[in-house]
């Protein structure tokens, strides 16, 4: 009986039992000992099929005399006992919940509101009448008023009322020219005005001017102020003013190479916000190689990383430590190797402050206490969404489940060593929306994808609150209309049911995220429009109240980004954040009625996304027919037969064409960006010496990995160890023998 897994899987496997039992009429023997065998075929090494091919053996045996010896351990289980695979059967309608739980909040509001502003009406009648000279002679008019005016009142909540009551602290606290808000126990003082060349006072939030208690109520239900529950208009009062939302991509070559871009594009910023893209050989999880089908990648769209020693040089002059430093890496099959890679990288480095400070070595005790502080210091992003490789990008490595372990081990690992500054995954719609998918389907899938880690998660005995806070979200950000409003609904929704339906605390009900413009929209005709497409994104994500943006160089549609193009890219934000007026506010969206009407309008598509998802078993069950992936492809069509019949203009594509034919000239000028056959062969060469240095300790260390993961313990914690002797492509091969390769579902 496959998949054991499902919803009745014991019911099943019971009453085939019962019914083998009558068939063959062996009353003498209990139903358990029928040869029925309830397995996870889909699952990799699950004991329910190796139970079924030790009884086939067995069969086998008894009935011909040929007797098949296995190398495999003797199970005495006739049913796999990993039964609760990464979500509960009991929780597959976790998604449905979550609609019905953002449903009832908005309908409680509507009726709240009525129910304020039916209370507002009756006093403000009320007084006008007390005070009316002719009131004489209305006391039952009065009396029953005032009968009606506490009814409603009694009708208010608790929180309707408190909101209300806290309205007039609100209005006093941004009608200063300061405001004083604490962020994890640290208490900032920020000016609420700017001043522009005018000498006008330029207010960073503005509040609405209703008058109608309604009015008021709704709005700080559906909206509030940036900072407030439920974080519509963003997760933090204010933007930091020390450190602007760019990050600085770069990724070519080898890892030298990749360093001195960094260096440039960090070199007039004091934080240092690395994102790191690496080459497709690093993203499969080998190791650079002369073999034809690796050489070529090697460093190309991309940095070659297989190496401990990789990582040092990449980050070489960059304070790992620092409070303004922050790494983030697009990586997600081998994402635990090179997250331990880097985490190690970054106690190395003080290990060696620590040398040239004191003229030692540390002890062990100061040894883990340079370690622990690191953990506890260190910030920055890895990817390790593998959810999403399956349903858009395609760089899964290992078996689904294996590599959704590895990712809960990483968060456990997280949780026991204090890593509270590092987000243990970037769930990423960016990739499902280049695969085609539109920002309502990109959405929907990215926030569904989260909320299966979060049931996971809890699955697995974690506290909501010990890992939600180290989750980051990544999104793209199109021309499309919906695009305006992708990051408030994102975190209304999920601060909505983070609070009313996991009881998560305020820091697990704020979804942080980054932002990159769309690679999709950059076209090879007429390259330089690129830019213009790529400064109205920017825009939009900015004015969205975005964590973090990259702005894609306009020649990615031909080439690596060059050096020029990059600083393009990068001055599109500065000049956006540094010299476009209306940033100087922070709130820019709130009180427009188109963005309120394309909130309420793509929140409910989200929503009924939801709903479609359930009714194909989740996320996971979704999966497995591939409706995510065919439902991206037939999005993608319908977009490039607009574009081919002219129905979607895109200038410079399919209307409005440069009629010279300079474009051609143009394209042709570029400098293709390519790994040099010196950065090839010198990364071989520093992987063979790495591997060399580490021969000895090589085997055993990835024998103790192996041993780990087949007894179930914690995968990433003994790959901080592992990554110390072994190169990336040496751990790939070794757990794939224990995890299983990928294979996508038919």
């Amino acid at each position: 009986m496959n998949k054991y897994e499902k919803r009745g899987g014991d019911d099943a496997v019971r009453e085939v039992r019962k019914q083998v039992q009558r068939n063959r009429g062996e009353w003498e023997q209990r139903s358990e000992d029928m040869p029925v065998f309830g397995t996870i075929a889909s699952k990799f090494n699950d004991d329910g099929v190796t139970a079924l091919y030790q009884a086939l053996l067995e069969a086998i045996a008894e009935k011909t005399g040929v007797r098949f010896e296995s190398s495999l351990p003797r199970l005495e289980v006739r049913t796999s006992t990993s039964k609760a695979i990464i979500v509960p059967p009991e929780r597959t309608r976790y998604l449905a919940e979550i609609a019905e739980t953002i449903r009832g909040y908005h309908r409680c509001t509507a009726e709240q509101a009525e129910t304020v502003r039916r209370h507002w009406h009756f006093r403000q009648t009320l007084a006008g009448l007390e005070e009316s000279a002719e009131s004489q002679g209305l006391a039952d008019i009065l009396a029953k008023l005032k009968e009606e005016t506490a009814k409603a009142e009694q009708a208010l909540d608790k929180e309707t009322a408190q909101l209300l009551k806290n309205w007039s602290e609100v209005k006093k606290a941004y009608s200063g020219d300061e405001f004083i808000y604490k962020v994890r126990d640290r208490e900032y003082k920020v000016p609420l005005y700017s001043e522009s060349l005018s000498r006008q006072k330029i207010p960073r939030i503005v509040l609405p001017q209703f008058e109608d208690p309604g009015e008021i109520y709704r709005w700080l239900r559906e909206e509030n102020v940036p900072g407030s529950f439920p974080y519509t208009a963003g997760v933090f009062p204010f933007k930091r003013t020390d450190e602007e939302p760019t990050r600085m991509f770069a990724g070519e070559g080898d890892p030298a190479r990749t360093n001195r871009r960094f260096k440039l594009l960090s070199g007039h910023h004091e934080a240092k916000r690395l994102s790191t893209a690496f080459d497709s050989v690093t993203l499969y999880g080998f190791d650079p190689d002369e073999r034809p089908d690796i050489y070529g990648k090697v460093g190309t769209s991309g940095v070659s990383v297989c190496t401990l020693d990789d990582i040092k040089v990449l980050y070489d002059g960059f304070d790992l430590c620092g409070p303004n430093t922050s790494v983030s890496m697009t990586i997600n099959g081998p994402a635990p190797r090179i997250l331990a890679m880097f985490l190690n990288s970054a106690i190395d480095q003080q290990v060696d402050k620590f040398k040239a400070e004191q003229g030692r070595d540390p002890d062990n005790e100061e040894y883990e206490r340079i370690r622990a502080q690191v953990l506890s210091t260190v910030r920055g992003t890895v990817q390790a969404d593998i959810l999403k490789e399956d349903q858009g990008q395609n760089t899964c490595i290992f078996s689904i489940d294996f590599a959704l372990k590895m990712m809960g081990d990483i968060q456990e690992y997280f949780i026991q060593n204090n890593v509270s500054n590092f987000y243990s995954v970037s769930i990423s719609g960016y990739h499902i929306a280049e695969a085609g998918a539109n920002p309502i389907s990109q959405l929907a899938f990215t926030l569904a994808n989260g909320f299966t880690y979060v049931e996971y998660y809890l699955s697995r005995g974690m506290n909501l609150d010990s890992f939600a806070p180290n989750l980051s979200f990544f999104f793209s950000n199109g021309l499309d209309p919906e695009y305006s409003v992708i990051g408030r609904v994102a975190r209304r929704i999920w601060a909505i049911a983070m609070r009313d339906m996991y009881g998560g605390t305020p820091r697990s009900q704020m979804l942080k995220y980054h932002i990159q413009t769309s690679g999709r929209s950059l076209h090879s005709q007429e390259i330089q429009l690129n830019d213009i497409r790529t400064t109205l994104q920017a825009l939009t994500a900015i004015y969205d109240n975005c964590n973090s943006l990259h702005t894609n160089a306009y020649d990615e549609a031909i080439t690596t980004p060059t050096t020029e193009s990059v600083r393009r890219a990068l001055a599109i934000q500065l000049i956006i954040n540094r010299e476009w007026g209306l940033t100087k506010n922070e709130n820019v969206n709130q009180g427009s009625f188109i963005v309120e009407e394309l909130t309420r309008l793509v929140e409910e598509a989200v929503l009924m996304e939801f709903d479609r998802i359930t009714e194909r078993g989740g996320v996971l069950g979704a999966m497995e027919s591939g409706y995510q992936r065919s439902k991206s492809q037939e999005e993608s069509m319908y977009y490039e037969t607009l574009k081919h019949s002219g129905e979607l203009p895109i200038v410079g594509v399919n209307t409005f064409r440069d009629p010279e034919g300079e474009q051609a000239q143009t394209t042709s000028s570029l400098e293709l960006a390519r790994a040099t056959e010196e950065e090839k062969r010198s990364q071989i060469n520093r992987l063979r010496n790495f591997q060399h240095r580490h021969g000895k300790e090589a085997p055993a260390a990835l024998e103790r990995l192996q041993e780990v993961a087949l007894r179930g313990e914690n995968v990433f914690a003994e790959l901080m160890n592992t990554v110390r002797h072994c190169s990336l492509g040496q751990i790939t091969q070794a757990l794939f023998e224990v995890g299983g390769k990928y294979r996508r579902n038919m």
